[in-house]
C-alpha cells in the first residue's frame, strides 16, 4: 500500500518526469553530435570530448571544457523550435573549448570578452554552408561582420575584443549585439587565471591545445578544396597554435655577458668570512666581490618601418612597451648604445640612445618620418656601414617592427634579426629563413608575452 502511494506522489511523478526529460535531452545531444560529425569529420575528437550532464542553473547550454551542461526544459524547447539551433549551440560550445576562450580572458573586461568570443565562433559557423547548421545570416550580423572586417583581418576573439573597445558601443548597442550572438551560458568559465600548482596534473587547457594543434594538421593535410568556413577556421587555428613567447626573454637574445659594478652573492664564501671573524675578531678572510658578470642589452638596433601601411599608433605602442622592458635595471646597462632607425624605402632618421633619460626623451617627442614604400635593405646596409666604422662594440641583434610587405635582404647579417608584427595589423608573411618572426598582441606586450615562429 505504501509503495503504491509513493508511486502516485506528485513529487515522485515530477522527479520521474524530470529524469525522463533529461534522458530525452541526452539523446538529442547525442544525435546532434553524430550529425555534426558526419558533416565535419575533422571535429571528431573535439565533439566527443564533452560529457553531457543536466544542470537547472544553466541558461540553455554551457561548458567548462570537460562537460556540456544543459537545462532540460530549455534544451527541449530549443529542439522543438528547430533542431539546427541545438546543432549550432553544441558546435558553438565546442569552438569555445578549441580556442580556449574560457581560460584566456586575463585582464580583459569580462562582458566584452564574452561578446567577442561569441562573435568569433558565430562568424566561423556562419561561414559554413552545411545543411545541419545552416541558418540565413541576419542583416544585423552581415552589417556588423562588415564593420569588423574593415578594422581587423581575422575575426578571432582578441582582434574582435579590441575592435569592440575602439567602437565605444552604447549600452543599447552592446545589449543588441549580446542578444544577437548569444548561444550558450558562460557561467562555468574561469573568472581569473589561477597560478599553476607545482607537480599538477595536465589541465583542461593543455588538453584542448593538443586537440586544436592536431585538428589544424588534419585539416591542412586532408582538406584539398576548403570552403570559406573551413578557411576561416584554419586561419583562427593557425593564430591560436602559434607558440607563446615571453617578450622580456626574447629581448635577452640580444644581450651580452659583461662585468658590472654589483655585489655578487654567489661568489661569496660564508665559511671563510665566519672563520676570519672568529679568528681575528673583526677581520674577515674574504669580502664579497664588488663586480658581477651578467647578461644585459648593450649594443642594439631598433628599426621602425614608417611606410604608409604601418600605423603610427601601433609603432608608438611597440616602442613604449619595448622601452618599458629596456628601462628596467636588470635589462640593460647603465650606459648603452641603442640606435633607433626610421626607414621606409630609405633611412629617414638614426637616433643614438646612450642613457635611459635619452630614451624617455625620444619617446616623449616621437615623430615618424617617411610614409613611402617599404624596403628593408637600406636599414641593413646602414647598420653594416656603422659596423665597419666600429660604432658598435658587440652588436648582437636588430629588431625590425613592420607589417612585412617589403623587399628582404638576401644575405644573412652577422647578428640576430627579428621581424616584429603587431597582431592587430598582421597577415601571414614569410620572412627569410635566417630571421625570427615575432607576432605580438597588445595584451601580450603589456604582460611580456608574444608569439615566436
Amino acid at each position: 500500500m505504501e509503495e503504491r502511494e509513493s508511486c502516485g506522489s506528485p513529487i515522485f511523478m515530477e522527479q520521474e518526469a524530470a529524469e525522463e526529460l533529461s534522458g530525452i535531452c541526452m539523446e538529442i545531444l547525442r544525435d546532434a553530435r553524430n550529425e555534426l560529425y558526419l558533416a565535419m569529420r575533422f571535429l571528431d575528437v573535439a565533439l566527443s570530448s564533452l560529457y553531457f550532464a543536466p544542470d537547472l542553473s544553466v541558461r540553455g547550454l554551457g561548458t567548462d571544457g570537460n562537460g556540456l551542461f544543459f537545462q532540460p526544459s530549455r534544451l527541449a524547447s530549443m529542439y522543438r523550435q528547430n533542431r539546427i539551433y541545438v546543432n549550432r549551440t553544441y558546435l558553438h560550445s565546442v569552438f569555445h573549448c578549441l580556442f580556449c576562450h574560457m581560460w584566456t580572458r586575463k585582464k580583459r573586461a569580462e562582458e566584452y570578452w564574452n561578446l567577442a568570443c561569441d562573435i568569433a565562433v558565430e562568424s566561423i559557423i556562419d561561414g559554413f554552408h552545411i545543411p545541419c547548421i545552416r541558418i540565413p545570416v541576419s542583416p544585423v550580423r552581415k552589417e556588423f561582420y562588415g564593420r569588423l572586417k574593415s578594422r581587423v583581418r581575422v575575426l578571432n576573439a582578441e582582434s574582435i575584443y579590441h575592435a569592440l573597445q575602439e567602437m565605444e558601443l552604447s549600452e543599447g548597442e552592446y545589449n543588441r549585439l549580446a542578444a544577437e550572438f548569444f548561444r550558450d551560458d558562460h557561467c562555468f568559465w574561469e573568472k581569473e587565471k589561477k597560478p599553476p600548482r607545482p607537480n599538477r596534473t595536465r589541465n583542461k587547457k593543455e588538453d584542448w591545445d593538443d586537440k586544436r594543434e592536431k585538428m589544424q594538421m588534419e585539416m591542412e593535410a586532408f582538406s584539398e578544396d576548403p570552403s570559406d568556413g573551413e578557411k576561416e577556421l584554419q586561419n583562427q587555428l593557425a593564430i591560436e597554435n602559434r607558440e607563446r613567447y615571453d617578450y622580456r626573454k626574447f629581448l635577452k637574445k640580444f644581450s651580452v655577458l659583461k662585468e658590472t659594478v654589483q655585489v655578487d652573492p654567489d661568489a661569496f664564501d660564508y665559511v671563510f668570512y665566519h672563520y676570519g671573524m672568529e679568528l681575528y675578531g673583526n677581520m674577515p678572510l674574504i669580502e664579497p666581490l664588488e663586480t658581477k658578470e651578467i647578461r644585459r642589452v648593450e649594443d642594439f638596433v631598433i628599426v621602425i618601418d614608417t611606410s604608409m601601411s604601418c600605423s603610427g599608433e601601433l609603432v608608438k605602442k611597440f616602442l613604449e612597451e619595448t622601452y618599458t622592458v629596456l628601462a628596467q635595471r636588470e635589462s640593460f646597462f647603465r650606459k648603452v648604445n641603442i640606435h633607433i632607425i626610421q626607414c621606409d624605402d630609405k633611412v629617414r632618421q638614426d637616433v643614438k640612445i646612450e642613457t635611459e633619460d635619452q630614451l624617455r626623451e625620444y619617446m616623449d617627442h616621437l615623430t615618424l618620418y617617411g610614409m613611402g614604400g617599404t624596403d628593408f635593405r637600406p636599414a641593413f646596409l646602414h647598420v653594416d656601414r656603422m659596423r665597419k666604422e666600429q660604432k658598435f662594440s658587440k652588436l648582437r641583434g636588430l629588431l625590425y617592427f613592420t607589417d612585412g610587405r617589403g623587399t628582404f635582404p638576401v644575405k644573412m647579417p652577422p647578428y640576430d634579426t627579428a621581424f616584429v608584427f603587431m597582431e592587430d595589423n598582421y597577415t601571414d608573411v614569410d620572412v627569410p629563413p635566417w630571421a625570427i618572426k615575432l607576432i605580438l598582441s597588445p595584451e601580450e606586450l603589456e604582460s611580456g608575452a608574444g608569439e615566436e615562429i
